[in-house]
């Protein structure tokens, strides 16, 4: 019952009340760059979900079974970011083999997973909060979950910025980033959600 409640609030954390993006603000890079458009959010998203997943399941052990019997934890965000640009190699073959037109829409951004901070966030931030292994993996897959969540809502709202009559001197970046500030002020309201469930 106890871990029940436990995964309950790390789904609603991840995705709502602690988003990396909206709240730790982390992946900024790709949630403006993929974001003009749907398809491109929705590709980056489940990249980044699968890469923070299987990222996961592979420092999890790392961590507790070389870096610790070791007393060489301090090596692990350098680790990480070795096994996390592993499974990145891994999607951006897979992408450009079966699915050529999502691969040439992310660009740039594809291999800029390897340096997200939102995939080593979630990697660290498992370790920081103690989580055992199954926690680990559902706080990975719902802080990718959020992430792609966001995106998508973003690239909705630049869309209808696009056909919007916006003053010359907010165009572009400024009005992109104002209107990422109210989406991330919209989410405060999440704030009490875990507490008003279980409080």
């Amino acid at each position: 019952m106890e871990l029940a409640k436990n995964l309950i609030i790390i789904l609603i954390t991840g995705v709502l009340t602690e988003n990396f993006v909206l709240s730790k603000f982390l992946g900024i890079c790709p949630f403006l760059g993929v974001s003009k458009k749907t398809s491109s959010s929705i590709g980056m998203g489940a990249a980044v979900i699968f890469v923070m997943v299987f990222a996961t399941i592979a420092t999890y052990p790392v961590y507790h079974l070389v870096l610790v019997p070791f007393n060489i934890e301090y090596m692990n965000t350098i680790a990480f970011i070795l096994i996390i640009a592993l499974f990145v190699q891994i999607v951006e073959m897979a992408l450009k083999r079966h699915m050529p037109p999502l691969y040439e829409a992310l660009g740039v951004y594809l291999p800029l997973i390897t340096t997200n901070c939102a995939v080593l966030g979630v990697t660290l931030l498992n370790i920081d909060n103690g989580y055992n292994f199954l926690e680990a993996i559902v706080n990975a897959f719902c802080a990718g979950l959020g992430f792609m969540m966001v995106l998508i809502i973003f690239s909705g709202v630049r869309s209808r910025l696009e056909r919007c009559n916006v003053p010359k001197a907010l165009s572009g970046t400024p009005i992109t980033l104002i209107a990422a500030s109210i989406v991330s002020l919209s989410f405060v309201g999440f704030g009490g959600l875990v507490d008003g469930i279980f409080g």
